[in-house]
């Protein structure tokens, strides 16, 4: 059982971790950076049974862990007021529908209109003067489910399993032409493209990069196809390199090929799940469409 005490969070020690240490958690269970676990030390930010904690001693299952996790901080984030869609949202993490055409992060100090900022605005004006952090990104032009953190720690153990690659995301990308295998694995190294400052391009000396995909839809009058992708790399632009790579450029996707049928290129994150950082409970959050005029027409969010 875990709940919010104020800027505490309160957790029964569960079963698993019955005679471990303080030191233990924060090392093998959370995998935490030291340089956070040292903060937590010197500042005394952990309690046990209502008391400052000794992390060396074992912990009996059913007692009273407590941490400071919700303490104001400084803002370092700006806020931007924008209409967002939540997903999914509790104390530690937030999960929004990313509209189009809105950087993930600001890629320069005066770039304050981003989804960062527009989820800072949404902490502050809920009373939570804490940053808030990002754990990975899309597109400017891609849309769907993307999570932040709501302060350090959950931060950190984010970052830690989307590195492990424990965050699972899957897409919806609308490419052009019919493809000849309804289902596969596109195994292409991607790296940068030296003519173009932003393009990428399939690379023998570029970084690991595989998508798994498969055919949801095949529609003949328009020659397209709607195929679900999931990633084992998080490479910049990797979808889209890898389907102009076969020959199929995402539609509206100019900058690998694509025509100018859509107003963006047609690749949404549809489904985000995860085990959750601190409950340990599957974390499943599905992102309906949102453009208009439809880019995806016809496609269940809810069955991908």
């Amino acid at each position: 059982m875990t709940e919010r005490k104020g800027d505490w969070w309160q957790i029964a020690v569960p079963e698993k971790w019955e005679g471990k240490t303080i030191e233990e958690i924060f090392r093998s269970e959370w995998e935490a950076p030291k340089k956070l676990t040292h903060t937590f030390r010197m500042e005394k930010k952990v309690r046990y049974e209502g008391t400052e904690a000794n992390w060396n001693v074992p912990l009996t299952a059913g007692k009273r862990l407590e941490l400071l996790l919700f303490q104001e901080e400084e803002i370092l984030v700006p806020p931007y007021y924008r209409d967002i869609e939540i997903l999914y949202e509790d104390d530690h993490v937030l999960v929004m529908n990313k509209p189009p055409f809105i950087n993930t992060h600001p890629n320069d100090k005066d770039d304050v209109e981003t989804l960062l900022n527009a989820a800072q605005f949404h902490m502050q004006a809920n009373g939570e003067m804490r940053n808030v952090r990002q754990v990975h990104r899309l597109d400017r032009d891609t849309t769907g489910a993307i999570v932040f953190a709501k302060h350090a720690l959950a931060g950190a153990i984010l970052d830690r399993i989307l590195v492990k690659r424990e965050i699972k995301r899957t897409y919806i990308a609308l490419v052009h032409g019919l493809l000849k295998q309804k289902k596969g694995t596109i195994n292409k190294p991607v790296g940068r493209d030296r003519h173009h400052p932003t393009r990428r391009r399939v690379s023998p000396s570029g970084q690991e990069a595989i998508t798994h995909y498969q055919v949801l839809k095949e529609d003949y009058t328009q020659h397209v196809t709607y195929v679900k992708c999931w990633l084992d790399t998080g490479r910049t632009h990797q979808i889209r390199i890898h389907f102009s790579h076969l020959g199929h450029p995402l539609v509206g996707d100019v900058l690998y090929g694509g025509k100018p049928i859509a107003d963006r290129q047609a690749l949404h994150a549809i489904k985000l799940e995860f085990t959750h950082p601190f409950t340990g409970e599957k974390v499943v959050c599905f992102a309906p469409f949102t453009d208009e005029p439809v880019i995806f027409k016809d496609i269940d969010v809810y069955q991908i």
